[in-house]
């Protein structure tokens, strides 16, 4: 506030003023606060009969006058004159309120390194203004302890301990004025609530000894073994228990977990309570998982699930997914697979738009600091947490802050003050704590679970802690952190503070803290003895633990997907009937429903959307749920779709899909953030939960699905072989070189076949509508799980011949791996050369093929070019007994495309030298000029004829 402007004059100033204040009482200068606080005080005052019951309570803000001077005020407000020296002082107890409330978190004690907290000048009593005959006056304010008047050193005493003490506490940039007063109304009452009980406090020291004398075992028994130790940061076990013990009270019945591999082994055993034994055998050297069907993974990156049994007989669900080293990566995946528990457990969902109760299923991600700040996953995962298609009601968010990032110091690792500022984007409440407080970490634990239960938004625990070891146990953190690493060598272990601590206030006494210690150890040596039996008597049985799931293997069998006409006339007629009223654009009016009611009336020609669609409601009317999400796929990058109308006149929805019957699967499209890596993370986990329904993921371009390539690196490709996890996701990647340039045409299938082995994955290229409608049925009608990488067409789309008669779709078709052009395999004794193709480039062999009047030459489609159908290329080529020539043609150059991948296969097993017809080898998949495309485009395909 400009010193030259006072509450007493300017009535439109004032009246501005006013009205922020009663938004928020923290935005105005603090003078401007007391003067409204006082007024609103006075007004109370006089509409009571018992002054000192309604001192405290605040009248409603729309009975309030707005006037220019306070001295003209009528006196029926009993609104009492303050003069300069009273609202001085009420301006500066409000100030030191709010200051408090936003920067107390600078002066809190929050790392266990440091002896006390470093003080903040801004928030000594002195600076703001008070001289020593102050600290006996009143003080008082309605927003802070219910406007009790005590001594204004006893208020400045609760503020410091309250947002002083050993958690610091950031909300002030929340929007949401009721979320704000809620947290500083359990914040500003904390220290006056009761000690915990002996039984909590016995617990507490349970929890942080339990991962303390764990890994102390295993730092002793399996020497110089890499474990990556949760040593220093044994808190986030305190955490991570009392937010499971608070569940059943707040109705949460499942946790699905995510973190990286520091902690994991302890998390693992102390918290999923996963067999001592079995995690102490897969230390020794000659460890061999109870399964043969997979690598494996080693052992702090595996995942678990267990059904934890609380005291009382109450049980919780605990899920921790498998995380590779990519730390952040796995976020997505759990909001993904937390979304599909949900949807589990609130029942089928028939009716468009229910609302899942998200309540049920927790998320808890637990970050690294350097990791929380420097990984762009963490922000774009942040930013999925309010989105329709992908909220699960709020994360708790666990950051164990080492304050080193491998060797790298926070200053040098990021620029924001905390690592946790990002989270500030979406309004989450953010709580620093003392790692080594294992009280306030309870206390923490336990606001942050009825946050996010009342809220449905994501919160933050901020837990400082240090590494005992460097990056592993391995590691000499003292070659670069020298001063930190011989502090923390000096320093006790955290349970054994608290065990002292306990002792020396007399709240447990020696004996029963050692019988607590002694306890956790001997479950310890338990473990390792039998573990020990076991090995001396050749028993292995008791090793096959794992929650990983086998599935049958891959077959090429032919899966019957067609449909009766009957059904798809009756999907097709419901895909094209709105709603009487419903004003639909009047391009799609007068072409798109009309071509459709067409192809349905004619018996074709089908395309590529209508088939989509086909297929998707056949599926949904078997009651299969089908998702689909990704930027824009509503409509579809090309406009093709139309999966949801929109009315002219007011943008009402209106999706077909979801109105075919009574007891149809639920239609679920959303178009996404503008993201790939936390999109296609979030629909592969949400598969993981669901592997009953279709779920799709659409990259813009293709090539755009580099952007989540960790996703598809470490999860999708590799997950069934690593951790024996099953997903039938499916991946649309539009593909084709139309002349787009180098950034539109590939989505760069080479990368995917590299990928291929063991029967991982499927990759496709279509080139008809029902080849994608049965491959789309054909993810949920087998007896096994793979995802599913289609390169789907953009040309082909509108392309008159890439079409499908009515036929194609029906009783006993079904997708075919490898297709036959209709014309040479009419006279095979007259092929002499075979062209083998895959996608859009075929339509162009064909025409040249017609338009050469060339009659000697076969081309082959491999549709599904992973796993490759050996036995049916045979069939197929059973009646060719002229070929001279074999060749590969493809669109993309030499180096890129499927010719590196296909060549051996077809080579190998034809036992013939397989020609080559494409573009030359280029480090850019297309040229980005169209005249020059088109001259490539000619020559590759004629090439395919010459070579």
């Amino acid at each position: 506030m400009n010193s030259n402007v006072s509450p007493r004059g300017n009535a439109h100033l004032l009246e501005q003023k006013y009205e922020q204040w009663c938004d928020n009482p923290m935005s105005v200068e603090a003078d401007w606060a007391a003067f409204f606080e006082g007024f609103e005080l006075g007004v109370t005052q006089s509409e009571s009969t018992d002054s000192e019951q309604t001192a405290t309570q605040a009248a409603p803000a729309a009975s309030i006058p707005v006037v220019s001077q306070p001295e003209q005020l009528p006196a029926s407000t009993g609104v009492p004159v303050l003069d300069d020296e009273m609202l001085e002082f009420r301006g500066k107890v409000v100030s030191m309120i709010y200051h408090f409330r936003r920067m107390g978190h600078t002066q809190a004690h929050v790392d266990p390194l440091r002896d006390d907290a470093e003080l903040n000048p801004t928030l000594s009593i002195n600076s703001f203004g008070f001289t020593s005959a102050d600290l006996e006056r009143e003080a008082s304010s309605v927003y802070y302890y219910d406007g009790k008047k005590v001594p204004l050193k006893e208020m400045f005493a609760g503020l410091e301990k309250a947002f002083c003490g050993k958690i610091g506490f950031e909300f002030m940039h929340i929007h949401d004025r009721d979320v704000r007063e809620w947290i500083i109304d359990r914040i500003e009452q904390k220290p006056f609530e009761p000690q915990l009980s002996k039984e909590s406090i016995s617990k507490a020291l349970r929890w942080i000894l339990e991962p303390e004398l764990f890994e102390a075992f295993l730092g002793k028994k399996f020497l110089g073994e890499k474990r990556f130790s949760i040593e220093g940061g044994e808190g986030l076990l305190v955490l991570l228990n009392s937010i499971l013990e608070k569940c059943p009270e707040l109705k949460c019945k499942e946790i699905e977990m995510g973190m990286a591999h520091r902690g994991r082994l302890s998390v693992l055993r102390n918290f999923l309570k996963k067999s001592l034994t079995t995690i102490l055998y897969e230390f020794t050297p000659n460890y061999v998982p109870g399964y043969t069907d997979g690598d494996g993974d080693v052992k702090y990156h595996l995942g678990y699930e267990v059904e934890r049994k609380l005291a009382d007989g109450k049980k919780v669900r605990v899920s921790l997914a498998a995380n590779p080293s990519h730390l952040e990566a796995v976020n997505a995946v759990v909001e993904g697979k937390a979304r599909a528990r949900q949807r589990i457990n609130h029942g089928r969902i028939t009716a468009e738009g229910a609302e899942v109760n998200r309540e049920t299923v927790l998320p808890v991600l637990i970050h690294g600091d350097a990791a929380m700040a420097g990984q762009g996953s963490v922000t774009e995962v942040l930013n999925l947490s309010q989105l329709p298609g992908y909220k699960t009601g709020g994360t708790v968010h666990l950051v164990v802050n080492n304050q080193i990032g491998f060797t790298t110091m926070p200053a040098d690792a990021r620029s924001s003050i905390y690592a946790t500022d990002v989270a500030k984007m979406i309004d989450a409440p953010i709580l620093h704590v003392n790692g080594e407080s294992p009280e306030d970490l309870i206390w923490a634990a336990e606001l942050a679970l009825e946050f996010r239960q009342k809220f449905q938004r994501d919160i933050v625990i901020d837990m400082y802690c240090y590494r005992r070891h460097g990056h592993n146990e391995a590691d000499q953190a003292a070659f670069t952190q020298p001063q930190t690493a011989r502090a923390i060598s000096q320093r006790l272990p955290a349970g054994q503070l608290y065990k002292n601590q306990l002792i020396e206030s007399g709240s447990l006494s020696e004996v029963e803290a050692q019988n607590i210690e002694m306890s956790v150890q001997e479950e310890l040596e338990n473990g390792y003895n039998k573990l020990q039996k076991h090995l001396e008597a050749g028993d292995r049985s008791i090793f096959s633990e794992s929650t990983g799931e086998s599935q049958p293997k891959y077959s090429h069998e032919p899966c019957q997907t067609g449909i009766s006409p009957a059904e798809l006339m009756d999907i097709g007629g419901k895909l094209t009937t709105l709603p009487e009223g419903f004003n639909l654009h009047p391009t799609l009016a007068k072409r798109f429903i009309p071509r459709r009611q067409s192809a349905l009336e004619l018996g074709g020609t089908f395309d590529w959307a209508f088939a989509e669609s086909l297929a998707w409601g056949a599926l949904l009317k078997e009651g299969k749920p089908v998702r689909l999400s990704g930027q824009d796929v509503r409509r579809g990058t090309f406009s093709h779709r139309h999966a949801v109308f929109y009315d002219s006149n007011n943008r009402e929805r209106y999706i077909p899909l979801n109105h075919l019957s009574e007891d149809q699967g639920k239609f679920c499209i959303y178009n996404s953030l503008l993201s790939e890596a936390a999109v296609l993370g979030f629909d592969y986990g949400y598969s993981l939960g669901m592997p009953d329904m279709l779920i799709m993921w659409e990259a813009q371009f293709g090539d755009f699905s580099n952007g989540a390539q960790v996703i598809i690196d470490q999860f999708i490709s590799t997950a069934e072989t690593k951790w024996r996890t099953n997903s039938s996701i499916v991946m649309l990647l539009p593909h084709g070189h139309d002349g787009m340039g180098p950034e539109h045409s590939s989505a760069r299938p080479e990368r995917f076949l590299q990928l291929c082995a063991k029967d991982n994955i499927i990759v496709a290229n279509l080139t008809t509508p029902a080849q994608y409608f049965h491959v789309l049925r054909r993810q949920l009608h087998r007896d096994f799980c793979k995802p599913l990488v289609i390169m789907t067409p953009k040309s082909l789309l509108t392309r008159p011949e890439a079409v499908s008669t009515i036929e194609d779709f029906t009783d006993g078709s079904c997708f075919q791996e490898l297709l036959p052009d209709s014309k040479t395999f009419a006279n095979p004794e007259k092929v002499e050369r075979v062209i083998f193709c895959t996608g859009k480039v075929f339509y162009d062999l064909v025409a040249h093929r017609e338009a050469a009047g060339i009659e000697n030459v076969a081309i082959i489609r491999v549709e599904q070019l992973y796993p490759f159908n050996h036995e049916l290329l045979d069939l197929l080529l059973t009646e060719f007994t002229e070929v001279k020539d074999w060749v590969w043609c493809q669109e993309e150059p030499k180096n890129m495309g499927a010719y590196s991948f296909i060549n051996p296969i077809l080579g190998e097993h034809l036992q013939v030298y397989i020609k080559y017809a494409g573009r030359v080898a280029s480090p850019s998949p297309a040229t980005g000029f169209k005249a020059k495309h088109i001259a490539q485009q000619k020559e590759l395909v004629e090439a395919a004829f010459q070579v």
